[in-house]
């Protein structure tokens, strides 16, 4: 199993980002798929949840509006796009992988967000 996030970096406050989330190794289509992120100093957090079917996303309130999950279970990705980026928004942000009937998860080692001028 590899999950491998990639995307991240340092961007002003105010622009846009477009993460990426490459997973293999296990059957993609039938997991639930989330971005956490981990801001330093705080606890990791989910910000995004996208369900095996594609039928429903989960927002954290402070994002609502900003982050935009998507997956392509062809190409076993999972993608996170971040607009109006804000100070706050820093953080290492986390592929998760997840599965109730497997009984499974998997993550990912992470890509760092800077939001900074």
């Amino acid at each position: 199993v590899e999950i491998v996030e990639s995307g991240g970096g340092l961007v002003q406050p105010g622009g846009s980002l477009r993460l990426s989330c490459a997973a293999s190794g296990f059957t993609f289509s039938r997991f639930d798929m989330s971005w956490y992120r981990q801001a330093p100093g705080k606890e990791r957090e989910v910000v995004d949840t996208i369900l095996y079917t594609s039928s429903m996303t989960n927002y954290v309130d402070s994002v609502k509006g900003r982050f935009t999950v998507s997956r392509d279970n062809a190409k076993k990705t999972l993608s996170l796009q971040i607009r109006s980026l804000k100070p706050e928004d820093t953080a290492v942000y986390y592929c998760h992988a997840h599965s109730s009937y497997y009984g499974l998860e998997y993550w990912g080692k992470g890509t760092l967000v800077t939001v900074s001028s």
